[in-house]
């Protein structure tokens, strides 16, 4: 009897680990290969070497990007240097970078590792960026005011609270507050890494003020790219290891309520929201293993999404550039103004395309 029980508990291990191996392999798009979808005319972003893992166009042009991110488990390319802040002009010819200086005297530039980032405009067109930072690897997001002369970030404040403890990406709904999702992963990470694998459902999505922070949405596979609707009533929220994304109407007490869910055969990363015509703009990672487990002889691939009428109950999914990472490694992020498509990565290079 005995050996029959050992028998048994051997045989379920094992299913349990077919079973999660398979979890795995599906979750990280394992076996998926990228058919190469070029755009007719693409260079890379002078400058940018690093990474380039969040960026946000604002409506007038300018381009703030994040970059040197140094992640858990993933490659980077200088693990010495502290993280950037560039700024670039979209209205330009042949539009170059300007790494932005960091004034304050309460910022410790040297730990400074940022992450997903944010604008908000208030009414005296003020432009505030809100940058995830792990510094230490822990999770602070810091406040900075935009001096458009000095081309200068000037930091206001450093957040922090025990409902963000790992943040990866953010949208700022005014100068201090903000949605932001925790993805489980910069805490602990030999741990997590263990949540990775078995697929547990432990990242969320909190509202930050002030004067209110609280759980808006949870249950997410690794809660990633978050924004927000040109009009501020639904909030986007992508699902990197479900392969979703998810959209939730906004309430006038900040919280959501789920609407619908898109569901895509790649990782979804961070999302960019055009704000003339409201379309979804999504870096993805074909196949994730690639881009925590690194190999230069096989790199990770890029992919970028658009994604028209979200709302409605027939959206448009356009793959608009796709490449097996002989060029571009580990897309992310996306976004567009007038003709013209910048893509970010979350440890390699920026590319700069005409559409």
């Amino acid at each position: 009897m005995a050996k029959l029980m050992i028998l048994t508990v051997l045989g379920l291990g094992l299913a349990l680990f077919r079973d999660h191996r398979s979890s795995y392999r599906t979750r990280f798009n394992v076996d998926r290969e990228v058919e190469p979808k070029q755009l007719p005319s693409c260079k890379f972003v002078e400058g940018i070497e690093v990474g380039s893992e969040d960026l946000e166009i604002l409506p007038n042009g300018l381009a703030f990007i994040s970059s040197g991110l140094k992640y858990p488990g993933i490659k980077t390319f200088d693990p010495d240097s502290n993280g950037k802040i560039f700024l670039m002009n979209m209205n330009d010819e042949d539009p170059k970078i300007l790494e932005l200086k960091i004034t304050g005297s309460t910022f410790d530039l040297p730990s400074f590792n940022p992450h997903g980032i944010s604008t908000y405009t208030d009414e005296d067109n003020t432009i505030y960026l809100l940058v995830v930072n792990h510094p230490h690897s822990k999770t602070t997001i810091e406040v900075f005011k935009f001096q458009e002369e000095e081309k200068a970030l000037f930091h206001l404040k450093t957040i922090r609270h025990k409902l963000l403890p790992n943040v990866n990406d953010i949208v700022a709904v005014g100068p201090e507050h903000f949605y932001a999702t925790n993805d489980h992963y910069f805490v602990n990470h030999y741990l997590r890494s263990w949540e990775l694998y078995l697929g547990l459902a432990w990242s969320y999505v909190v509202y930050y003020s002030p004067d209110e922070v609280k759980v808006v949405a949870k249950g997410f596979d690794f809660a990633n790219g978050i924004n927000i609707s040109p009009d501020g009533k639904y909030v986007y929220i992508a699902e990197l290891l479900a392969h979703k994304i998810h959209v939730y109407e906004k309430h006038a007490n900040w919280t959501l309520t789920p609407l619908k869910s898109l569901d895509f055969n790649t990782l979804v990363d961070n999302i960019s929201v055009d704000p003339v015509t409201g379309d979804l703009w999504v870096g993805c990672h074909p196949n994730g293993k690639k881009v925590f487990h690194y190999d230069p002889e096989n790199p990770p691939a890029s992919e970028v999404l658009q994604i028209q009428n979200i709302l409605t109950e027939e959206p448009k999914v356009t793959q608009i550039y796709a490449e097996n990472g002989t060029m571009l490694q580990g897309s992310t992020v996306a976004a567009v103004y007038k003709g013209k498509l910048l893509i970010g990565t979350v440890f390699h290079k920026a590319l700069y395309c005409e559409l």
